[in-house]
């Protein structure tokens, strides 16, 4: 098993090493992997795996919020959004990297997927900030982490499988979500103003000062962001309303951000090809990584490995602290390697006897399991969310992980404090029982 896993890291550092494209490392080492250590033809398992990757309709609600989100930022409105939310963070130490924070909290809970509010708010946020002047690090940092809480923030598709394969209420689960998904919001931007003062610059950026800008004229700057609010608004009422699913949303969002942009005056026939064609190269970058990621994670599977580890810590006779500290080492190796649906169907398939034995309430273990799955997405070899910013940005998967180390210590915090205050993800869904 040790040899395997070494194997693993060592094949797929190589290619990444060598400039090979992310989709085609991940299924080198797959296809490594398979043809080495197990007796199965991986071409069969490749062809399926690619199949079952790119079918769903689920999926098509990524292309489309990333349409949405080039459109707002081609057309001039993301520029619209930092104007609105300026005057108003100046005073705040960060300022506007705080969009970041805020901006993925609420896409999140429109979307509920990672990497389409990382992509989609990327979009907006990245290049506008480095026309500013923000710290680069900090602004892929702050984008890479937030957006993680697409998976916790409802509505969430890792709570739904959860809740499927655990039989308990998805209702409740969502509503367990909401408080430590806020919690870990509050902690990125905290960790965002104690960062700006210990850099020596209160406000992160070398730009404009607005501070003293007069109250009418604030006023006047935030009517900008009305446009925007009322997209998202209009996405999240015909999603929590039952009116549409998160995929009829994401094309709505699509036809709202044209209308917008054209009653702005800055939307053409150049914007919407343009828009088009870019958010098309984005979706394919995206979607092939996801097929290459599907086809490690089955190589994976095969060989029996991730089952072994965690067989193996169940089989420690561990008090409950120790068993969840174990079970959280355990997770995060675990995240290098497998997508986040597929992490929690093995372990609850495996370990769910031992947690119910060890009294956690199976709601907020269901929270405490997607915080770590939301920590394998900045976590290499192959955390998502370090790939789509990649693509976005161009830089290097080193550079990008390093920037969201900090942010990554704040979730493993997020979670001592679930621990020591459960109540903290239990009160909301205790209260829905009443």
């Amino acid at each position: 098993m040790l040899i395997l896993s070494l194997a693993t890291i060592a094949t797929l550092a190589f290619l990444l090493g060598s400039g090979v494209w992310i989709a085609f490392s991940l299924i080198g080492t797959a296809w490594v992997v398979l043809t080495f250590f197990s007796p199965f033809d991986p071409g069969p398992i490749l062809a399926s795996d690619f199949w079952g990757a790119s079918y769903g309709w689920d999926l098509t609600a990524l292309p489309m919020f990333i349409w949405m989100g080039d459109i707002l930022f081609r057309s001039g409105l993301a520029d619209n959004m930092f104007r609105g939310l300026s005057p108003w963070l100046n005073r705040l130490p960060g300022r506007l990297l705080h969009t970041n924070i805020i901006g993925s909290g609420m896409f999140a809970a429109v979307c509920g997927s990672s990497a389409a509010t990382c992509a989609t708010v990327g979009k907006m946020t990245l290049p506008e900030l480095e026309r500013r002047g923000y710290d680069s690090n900090m602004a892929i940092g702050t984008l890479a982490s937030a957006s993680t809480l697409g998976l916790l923030i409802p509505p969430s598709i890792m709570l739904i499988v959860y809740g499927v394969v655990t039989e308990q209420s998805i209702s409740r689960l969502f509503m367990a979500g909401v408080g430590p998904g806020l919690m870990i919001l509050a902690l990125f931007m905290a960790y965002l103003i104690l960062w700006s003062w210990l850099s020596g610059n209160p406000r992160g950026v070398t730009g404009q000062d607005e501070s003293g800008m007069p109250l009418r004229q604030k006023l006047r700057q935030t009517l900008e962001l009305v446009p925007i609010l009322l997209l998202i608004g209009g996405i999240i009422v015909t999603i929590y309303g039952g009116l549409a699913s998160p995929t009829e949303a994401a094309a709505i969002g699509v036809v709202l951000s044209i209308l917008i942009a054209r009653w702005n005056g800055s939307f053409n026939r150049t914007i919407f090809s343009e828009s088009l064609f870019a958010a098309i190269r984005t979706s394919c970058m995206i979607a092939f990584i996801i097929a290459g990621a599907s086809f490690l994670t089955s190589a994976m599977g095969f060989t029996q490995v991730p089952m072994q580890l965690a067989r193996a810590i169940g089989e420690l006779g561990l008090p409950p602290a120790m068993f969840l500290i174990a079970l959280t080492l355990l997770l995060l190796v675990m995240g290098c390697f497998l997508d986040g649906i597929s992490l929690i169907l093995l372990i609850t398939a495996i370990i769910m006897p031992l947690v119910t034995a060890a009294g956690f309430d199976l709601i907020w273990f269901g929270v405490y399991l997607v915080i770590l799955v939301e920590m394998s997405q900045i976590t290499p070899p192959v955390g998502f969310n370090l790939f789509v910013i990649q693509g976005l940005t161009g830089k290097d998967i080193m550079t990008i992980t390093k920037a969201t180390i900090p942010f990554f210590l704040l979730m493993l915090f997020a979670i001592v404090l679930l621990y020591l205050f459960p109540q903290i993800a239990l009160y909301l869904p205790q209260t829905m029982s009443r």
